[in-house]
């Protein structure tokens, strides 16, 4: 008798292994803090890309009323990070495992899935603009063109600063996670006091209705603005939030978290302080029982917890305080996507009330983007690690199997294009590519999810009926800015559409 392969090792992986559902920790109050930590980083990465430079490029731009956009978005990656972590819970693997084992192979997906990362996170985008905020620091003014050399090397330097970080430590999660708790408290403890300092009535009202897409000044709804940018908007749209590859490397640290099966199949550890340990490289799944089912309810409330209650207000809240920051100090209608970008509110606060308070922000701006920048190198090679040790048995035996070394010889390999892709083009332009890149991410990413938690999980674990029509609600959100981002509009606009512009949108060969 012919033994039926089991459906998830129809692509070419190995099959799960079956095992007991950990117990979840019981805590309560600030104890908590210690329990969740994969919405912390993922926070902290999204506060330095679409909070900290993107969203209040359009702000400054096009207004508040923008922020509706924040609104929906962030509502949508909730619940998709939500559903990335399901099934990391009861399989121990990253979600892009779970991809890994759809047709037409795992190793068609291993290769698509390597191109999307290194497409959205592979440039050094963040260090990029992390060194206006530096030149600043040091120069105490913003930098002009003439200063361009000089913002390279504070570039090159705050790149080779993330490699640092991560040599150190036992658990490079939870390293990243105690990062990511300072930066959130510092940063949105620093931008919501600078609010109440400053406080101009009209401009928070006008924050606080643009959530829902109402313009204050106009006194009327105003979803779109005319003659958009949709190189801008799209971006926008993919950063309010984390976007694209950024959420997918949520289920990688909920795995090294130990969420739910992910404390069956270990972590990837640091290369100084952190011992060799066994990584898995095939995940272990648990019987359905009542018993086993109450555990996973208790995880799931912790997950709640962790997105709902740290990403989703967090992220409301980190692109609402830059928005009223922005619309406070910078006058209307500029558009400040330049090598100063990242200084723009240090500058214009040293304008108003000195050098103290301006270097104060100018050191928020570079601490948000180094930190961001780090989660980005951290999260790509990571998941490539992952990719590499799930698909590659001769890769697995490697130098004795040490996870650590693929996971370094991946990152010594990012490094050296790092530093050669910062002379690519502008760092505004780096930032702007990565985001719309990730908003197709998303498109992909959403219906992916769904597929392989409607395959693979048993019943009783998949998502409820509400769940998969926000999931394909998110294709289409995220497809329709990606759309308009490629084509330049509704109708396809020549002169607009990035697709037949990509020089030009790109500095390549002039204006």
């Amino acid at each position: 008798m012919v033994r039926r392969m089991p459906n998830e090792a129809r692509s070419g992986l190995e099959a799960w292994s079956v095992a007991e559902l950990p117990k979840p920790p019981v805590t309560r109050g600030l104890g908590m803090l210690g329990v969740i930590g994969p919405g912390a980083i993922i926070l902290g990465l999204s506060i330095g890309s679409g909070e900290w430079l993107i969203g209040p490029a359009a702000f400054v731009k096009y207004g508040l009323s923008l922020l509706w956009v924040t609104s929906v978005a962030v509502f949508l990656q909730t619940v998709l990070n939500t559903e990335l972590i399901r099934y990391t819970m009861y399989t121990g693997e990253p979600a892009v495992t779970g991809f890994m084992r759809t047709g037409p192979n795992s190793t068609f997906w291993a290769w698509f899935y390597t191109g999307l990362y290194f497409l959205h996170v592979g440039w050094p985008a963040w260090a990029a603009n992390a060194a206006g905020a530096f030149f600043f620091l040091f120069h105490k003014r913003l930098p002009g063109q003439s200063d361009a050399s000089a913002v390279h090397w504070f570039g090159v330097g705050t790149f080779l600063g993330c490699v640092v970080v991560l040599l150190f430590g036992r658990r490079i999660e939870r390293t990243l996670e105690i990062l990511n708790w300072i930066l959130i408290l510092f940063i949105l403890g620093g931008m919501a006091l600078l609010c109440l300092i400053f406080f101009v009535p009209g401009i928070w009202l006008g924050a606080l209705a643009g959530f829902f897409g109402f313009d204050v000044r106009s006194a009327q709804f105003a979803f779109i603005p005319p003659g958009a940018d949709w190189f801008l908007i799209g971006a926008f749209a993919a950063y309010s939030g984390a976007g694209g590859v950024s959420n997918l490397m949520l289920s990688n640290w909920a795995r090294d978290k130990g969420f739910g099966m992910g404390q069956v199949v270990g972590f990837i550890p640091a290369a100084v302080g952190g011992q060799k340990v066994k990584l898995a490289h095939s995940g272990s799944v648990f019987a359905v029982t009542p018993e086993n089912l109450r555990t996973w309810k208790a995880w799931w409330r912790i997950i709640q917890i962790d997105q709902w209650g740290v990403f989703f207000v967090g992220a409301l809240l980190g692109m609402g305080l830059p928005a009223i920051l922005y619309s406070i100090f910078i006058l209307p209608g500029r558009d400040i996507r330049d090598l100063a970008i990242a200084a723009e509110l240090a500058n214009a606060i040293v304008a108003r009330s000195g050098p103290l308070l301006g270097g104060l922000v100018a050191l928020m701006s570079a601490w948000v983007l180094f930190k961001t920048q780090l989660d980005n190198v951290e999260g790509m090679v990571r998941a490539l690690t992952d990719i590499l040790w799930t698909g590659s048995k001769r890769i697995r035996g490697w130098r004795g199997g040490d996870v650590r070394l693929i996971y370094y010889a991946l990152l010594a390999f990012l490094v050296v294009w790092g530093v050669l892709a910062l002379r690519l083009t502008r760092p505004i332009v780096l930032l702007q590519m990565a985001a719309n890149i990730a908003g197709v991410v998303l498109v992909i990413a959403a219906l992916h999810i769904l597929y392989i938690n409607m395959k693979f999980l048993p019943e009783e674990l998949r998502p409820p009926v509400w769940r998969r029509v926000v999931l394909v609600a998110t294709a289409v959100f995220y497809g329709f800015f990606a759309y308009l981002w490629l084509m330049g509009g509704v109708i396809p606009d020549m002169q607009k559409g990035f697709l037949f512009n990509i020089p030009r949108f790109l500095g390549i060969g002039g204006q």
